[in-house]
């Protein structure tokens, strides 16, 4: 069944296919505007959030999206004032998370991930009946094959 969702920015209905809650034209605004700050970066290094935005007429939220991305890096050196990791608030240059703090959910996640396979593979091991083919004589198929 289809998850239908309203455009967070436009309010159009669309079929969601999960990330962020887009409908196709804005995300095709999105990647235009993204293609633009590339650019923009390419030829200016090193430029600012607040330069960016205001040369480009893209928002700060927008360019602090693309960071959390990890679709654009803080430049090295720069005061990072922007950006920090959502577990413990450590400046970050890209991303949401810290080297250690992604670290520390990779070790978590393949933990979960063993304990779950460990369980299936003890269910497995348990048999479970099978299916059968219950013969009546209602059944068009038993009709057919006693004529």
């Amino acid at each position: 069944m289809p998850d239908v969702r309203n455009c967070k920015r436009c309010g159009r209905v669309f079929n969601y296919l999960g990330g962020y809650q887009l409908c196709p034209v804005c995300k095709n605004q999105d990647e235009d505007d993204f293609k633009r700050v590339k650019d923009y970066l390419y030829e200016n290094p090193g430029a600012t959030i607040s330069h960016i935005a205001s040369e480009l007429s893209i928002s700060v939220e927008k360019i602090k999206r693309f960071l959390r991305e990890g679709r654009l890096e803080i430049a090295e050196g720069d005061a990072n004032l922007f950006l920090e990791c959502e577990m413990c608030g450590k400046a970050i240059k890209t991303g949401r998370f810290c080297v250690e703090c992604e670290r520390t959910l990779a070790k978590d996640l393949n933990t979960a991930a063993n304990q779950i396979t460990r369980k299936v593979s003890a269910q497995d091991d348990v048999k479970s009946p099978g299916l059968r083919y219950l013969y009546k004589e209602t059944d068009n198929h038993a009709k057919k094959d006693k004529r």
